[in-house]
């Protein structure tokens, strides 16, 4: 579930204090030395960048479905302005510009910074894992220019194995599930050895990630191999919580969760083997023979795949959140008012005879068996334009919303939390959803624009967008320096306190609380399984 992407004066940036030119301020260096060899990177508008820049080497040959192997080489001379190959994956073409190169050799991340730096500077250090359901995506769609600028911060976008490249579990082989979290860790690891290197603060790192992306954030709160590595986490729609009813993602499709045993993962992964004709004692070394493109036939089937009962994810991440197993590092927590639209829309758009007025009572009960009456009951088809637009309201609540407020709820327990709701219907669509069956919203992933150039190009240039826009990267930033999100000329928000939240909502209109639990019916949902 996939997405398309001069400090000169004393400013304050969303409660960030930024220094000038004035008070010892300097052009960043375009050269600086790390463990991947000494980069030459360049200036890009108000900031400075590094990209296409090796973190760990190739996972091919007999390193395919392997843990990553960290770089080493200071000596190595780097040109760090190119654009690194994505992980393998099915295509996606943005629209006027070429397709995206491709390899098994991808685990590359870009740092941004801004252009001007104080002597001796310790900026906060933010790490982006991108979403794209575990099976597309990468780092270096997401350009981050606003947020270092604006928020004075160093931003790192992360490739990461993907798919069965990333998520193959298999009996006997080490990491099975695992190889892609195994990369975001390993990042981590690249970042706090080379963040004084552009300025930054190993001490201070904020991992926040994006659907998947979110989801590997939460995991990492659970995960031992994190531990001393992030200091604080935003989670965007990708608690570890979600819980995705039968058919609401594609008619027909089981209920999903973002992580699977490591069992269902390897019996998973067995099947996939013994179907590209790879089985016995030698699957993993026939698996390794195959060529990418034969391999990626099956990419799909590892959506949503990360496994756990294994020494990176020894529980299930939403069992750890509920019991309090988790890092005691304060969070940003929250989700779009109407993520599963996208996907619904996405549904009509393929199938058009989908979710339909005549199905919507056989739609209920499968996704949510006995309880399926009181549920229509809830969500009466004469409330809505369609069926399509009922479905996804139902889907949004019981599967997205009241499972990251009942998350964020657990979290607030032992860590200072904060929670929000991205409203803003009005803004660009990015999720790929689109059909008149489901009037656009704020849908999956239509938050990004709000703080990354997406594919280099600003989505949101005016207001209110734009306003929009600067708060978030306000709050988001001095979160990153401080553990408290504030911004200029804007409400206070405070941290979750009870079963209720309080939820931040970012809207058209503007910042302000809302009433998030009766908007999305959780009093309801608490009390019904999803099936």
């Amino acid at each position: 579930m996939s997405s398309t992407i001069t400090l000169i004066a004393v400013i304050i940036v969303g409660g960030v204090a930024c220094t000038s030119a004035d008070d010892s301020t300097h052009a960043a260096p375009l050269q600086v030395s790390t463990s991947s060899g000494v980069l030459h990177g360049h200036t890009v508008g108000a900031t400075r960048q590094f990209t296409g820049v090796r973190y760990a080497q190739a996972p091919t040959g007999d390193r395919r479905w392997a843990p990553p192997v960290p770089v080493s080489d200071p000596k190595a001379d780097v040109d760090a302005t190119g654009v690194a190959p994505q992980c393998p994956q099915a295509a996606t073409p943005v629209p006027g510009k070429p397709p995206p190169t491709q390899s098994e050799d991808c685990l590359y991340l870009n740092v941004t910074t801004p252009q001007r730096i104080s002597d001796g500077s310790s900026l906060p250090v933010m790490v982006w894992w991108h979403g794209g359901g575990y099976v597309s995506g990468s780092g270096s769609s997401y350009d981050a220019q606003r947020l270092a600028d604006a928020g004075d911060v160093v931003v790192v976008t992360v490739n990461y194995r993907l798919g069965i490249f990333g998520y193959l579990g298999l009996p006997g082989l080490a990491g099975s599930g695992d190889f892609g979290f195994a990369d975001q860790i390993q990042s981590l690891r690249w970042v706090h050895d080379n963040a004084r290197a552009f300025g930054g603060d190993p001490g201070n790192v904020t991992v926040f990630g994006e659907s998947a992306g979110g989801m590997s954030a939460c995991a990492a709160l659970t995960s031992p191999a994190a531990k001393g590595l992030i200091d604080k986490a935003i989670i965007e729609s990708g608690s570890c919580a979600l819980d995705f009813p039968t058919g609401s993602l594609f008619p027909g499709v089981p209920q999903s969760r973002p992580y699977a045993p490591l069992e269902q993962s390897e019996a998973t992964g067995a099947q996939v083997a013994a179907s590209l004709g790879c089985a016995g004692a030698d699957t993993v070394r026939c698996l390794r023979d195959l060529p990418v493109e034969k391999l990626l036939t099956q990419n799909e089937t590892f959506s949503n795949g990360l496994a756990y009962g294994t020494a990176l994810l020894p529980t299930s991440p939403a069992t750890a959140v509920a019991d309090g197993t988790t890092l005691r590092i304060p969070v940003i927590t929250g989700g779009n008012a109407e993520e599963n639209g996208a996907f619904t829309a996405g549904a009509v758009t393929a199938d058009p005879h989908a979710y339909t007025a005549e199905s919507y009572p056989a739609d209920l009960r499968a996704a949510y068996g006995v309880r399926a009456q009181e549920v229509a009951a809830r969500y009466p088809l004469s409330s809505f334009s369609s069926a399509p637009a009922a479905l996804a309201r139902v889907f949004t609540d019981s599967g997205w919303s009241c499972p990251t407020l009942r998350a964020a709820h657990d979290l607030s327990g032992h860590a200072t939390t904060f929670t929000y709701e991205f409203a803003d219907a009005s803004g660009p669509n990015v999720s790929g959803g689109d059909n008149p069956a489901v009037p656009k919203a704020a849908f999956h992933a239509d938050e990004l624009p709000y703080l990354f150039d997406l594919n280099g190009t600003n989505l949101v240039p005016r207001p209110p967008q734009s306003t929009l826009s600067a708060a978030m990267i306000g709050y988001w930033t001095s979160f990153a320096h401080s553990g408290t999100p504030t911004a200029a000329d804007q409400p206070q928000w405070p941290s979750v306190s009870g079963a209720s939240g309080p939820v931040q909502s970012f809207a058209a209109d503007g910042v302000h609380g809302v009433d998030f639990r009766a908007e999305h019916q959780c009093d309801f949902w608490d009390s019904v399984p999803i099936t």
